[in-house]
């Protein structure tokens, strides 16, 4: 009977994608255990997606002060996968006490959080300005684990996004640009919209491809805001079309991995649009892109584009500029569009 492994994975898109090239280490060592991972609904259908994943178990507890409260049922769910060991990838002390309640013998994490008497392989976690991927493959690393290359890539569903482009009237052969121009961190994090409105109308009159604007619900108002600053005109090919709302993530996936290119800001977004192979510009402003990068999904994939103005002020890591938003206001749109 083979091992029975469960990795706890990170709660936010962007992290859960970081830490893919950890996974693929833990899935070519341990190659003949029954591997599952353990996400929160926002993120579980991305591992679907994922080489190597046997089972994903969607842990229905919740994060922040849902941790506190619906516990009890993440417990629950890791209990009915009677696992022998569980990885954790996220920092905190509810995952930790989760797989310890849930009776998995062996738990193996960084002792982070107050949790390291909950662990029964306690990592001292990294110092310095590391990466995200490289923090969790440092704790792969000294769970005696060769690391691999830092690649994150994800597999979608590629025939489906066709079918839902032909749905809104884009031929599957037709040019388009994405943008994902939200960021749930906060304002702050989000190049403005008449910056991508201006990139937007450059691409439609100059390339002739059409644009998508993709996000989640929240997105929609940023979504309508640069909808509004384009000029008016255009053919059936040459448009704005706003998707945002409108798809699931394995969709989403999808039709990312159909587009020429993914403008986005530093969000999860960015990250799922370079795991599926596309190429990426990527726009950072308040936050450290030596750490939040997005990765190549291989050797092969075009190497991901990241766009910064340096001021006195960034990195400052605030959802909301107390100042003049310089750091993106200055990145100009013929700057974005010159590196599609």
């Amino acid at each position: 009977m083979s091992e029975r492994i469960v990795v706890i994975a990170p709660n936010w898109l962007g992290d859960a994608v970081m830490a893919l090239p950890a996974f693929a280490d833990l899935r070519r060592h341990f190659s003949s255990a029954h591997i599952a991972v353990a996400a929160r609904p926002p993120v579980a259908p991305m591992y679907a997606m994922v080489s190597g994943v046997d089972q994903v178990i969607t842990l229905p507890g919740g994060g922040g002060w849902r941790a506190w409260t619906g516990w009890r049922e993440d417990v629950r769910a890791l209990e009915a996968g009677s696992f022998e060991t569980a990885i954790l990838l996220p920092n905190s002390y509810g995952a930790a006490r989760n797989a310890s309640k849930a009776g998995i013998r062996e738990r193996w994490g960084y002792a982070t959080d107050g949790r390291g008497r909950l662990l029964t392989r306690a990592i001292d976690p990294p110092h310095g300005d590391l990466h995200q991927r490289a923090y969790y493959q440092a704790l792969t690393k000294a769970l005696g684990i060769q690391e691999g290359p830092p690649f994150a890539s994800v597999r979608p569903d590629r025939a489906k996004a066709r079918d839902v482009l032909r749905e809104i009237g884009l031929d599957i052969d037709e040019p388009f640009v994405v943008f994902a121009p939200g960021a749930a961190y906060g304002r702050a994090k989000q190049w403005l919209p008449e910056r991508y409105a201006e990139l937007a109308d450059l691409i439609i009159n100059e390339r002739g491809w059409s644009v998508m604007m993709v996000g989640a619900g929240v997105d929609r108002s940023t979504c309508d805001d640069i909808a509004r600053r384009l000029p008016k005109g255009g053919t059936r090919i040459n448009r704005l079309i706003d998707f945002s709302g409108k798809s699931d993530l394995p969709t989403l996936a999808g039709i990312l991995g159909e587009a020429r290119a993914v403008v986005s800001n530093d969000s999860g977004a960015m990250h799922l649009a370079g795991a599926v192979g596309t190429k990426v510009i990527a726009v950072f402003g308040p936050t450290r892109e030596r750490q939040t990068s997005p990765l190549p999904s291989g050797p092969d994939a075009p190497a991901p584009v990241v766009i910064t103005h340096d001021v006195f002020c960034r990195p400052c890591m605030l959802r909301e500029c107390p100042i003049d938003h310089r750091c993106m206001r200055r990145i100009s749109a013929r700057q974005v569009f010159d590196a599609i």
